[in-house]
């Protein structure tokens, strides 16, 4: 009788080995990945009794992990797409645990068939211009946190950043020349550098010129120094989107968020007529299909789209040349 496979020995090797040693994913992904199994294995003590120490994949099988994304769903609340993001990191464990123990393909393959849930395509709700500035006013530069959080925003909002980008960058990723620029390093370990306006050079010049506490490497830390977590940038934006709804009420149907910041971002550009495939390279998306949703977003180019159209129920108006490009043609 051969004994069971247990989890623990196979995941520590999946982590540790083959998602940071062979496949080198970022920090992002190790902890998405390991917030996953961590509910997943809760979830099983709670249903089985089985605490993790004691899995074995036996008790992993695909009853149980369609049980366990649908309670994600109806127990806590999470969207489809955090219940795809689950699926996605179960699955690649079992595509690692196959080729290790390959008596467990049967029950992998079962496993590695779930599919994934589809979601409605909703419209992107972004923070517009306006609103933004309304944001920026609310920072008192006279304070050193009003002076950090103004030049934060305005390095969100210019770069189009992932909150996690702006709250690990350093002060070696900022060049402040003639033509000042950010290296930013996002998901799937992709460096993208992204041009600052003249206004952000200068904020962020003044910026970094401050005596950082603690001899700080983080361009926007806290008090002590330490970089800011992705929270307190989350909170600091919700305060200041807060203050900013007397002058602009629009934020009052908004439930503000970096990342509606970074779709701002994506919409200022696009209405500005930047072509979508910079927007692309802009925000670090790996495939422009990422950054097409916008164009769905934008009312304004569809009204300017409208405007070029002839009223229904009437002729559509043809290209008739003039004489003297009739002539210029004739003339080849």
């Amino acid at each position: 009788m051969t004994s069971p496979i247990m989890v623990g020995p196979l995941l520590q090797i999946f982590f540790t080995d083959h998602l940071q040693a062979q496949q080198r994913v970022s920090k992002q992904t190790v902890a998405s990945y390991r917030d996953t199994f961590r509910l997943l294995l809760r979830w099983i003590d709670k249903e089985t009794g089985v605490g993790p120490a004691a899995l074995s994949m036996s008790h992993l099988d695909a009853p149980r992990i369609l049980n366990f994304l649908t309670a994600l769903e109806t127990k806590r609340n999470n969207t489809v797409a955090s219940r795809n993001l689950r699926l996605t990191a179960i699955r690649s464990f079992y595509r690692f645990a196959t080729l290790r123990e390959p008596e467990i393909a049967g029950l992998a393959t079962r496993v590695l068939a779930i599919p994934t849930k589809r979601s409605d395509t909703k419209v992107r709700d972004y923070i517009t211009r306006e609103e933004f500035e309304a944001i920026l006013a609310t920072c008192d530069q006279r304070q050193w946190l009003g002076r950090r959080n103004y030049a934060l925003l305005l390095t969100m909002y210019n770069t189009g950043a992932r909150v996690s980008e702006i709250a690990s960058l350093r002060l070696d990723q900022v060049t402040l020349t003639a033509k000042g620029q950010v290296e930013l390093y996002g998901k799937g370990r992709k460096e993208r550098r992204v041009p600052l306006w003249s206004r952000t050079s200068q904020v962020l010049k003044a910026w970094c010129s401050e005596a950082a506490p603690g001899g700080a490497t983080a361009v926007f830390p806290t008090r002590r120094g330490a970089p800011l977590s992705r929270f307190a940038i989350n909170l600091l934006l919700r305060k200041a989107s807060a203050q900013a709804t007397e002058k602009c009420p629009s934020l009052l149907k908004k439930l503000v968020s970096p990342h509606q910041l970074r779709h701002g971002t994506a919409m200022a550009l696009l209405e500005s007529g930047i072509d979508i495939a910079v927007i692309a390279l802009w925000l670090g998306h790996e495939s422009i299909e990422t950054t097409n949703v916008y164009l769905h977003s934008s009312l304004a180019m569809k009204e300017r789209a409208l405007g070029k159209l002839a009223p229904a129920g009437q002729g559509l108006r043809r290209f008739k040349a003039d004489d003297s490009l009739m002539s210029f043609l004739n003339g080849l």
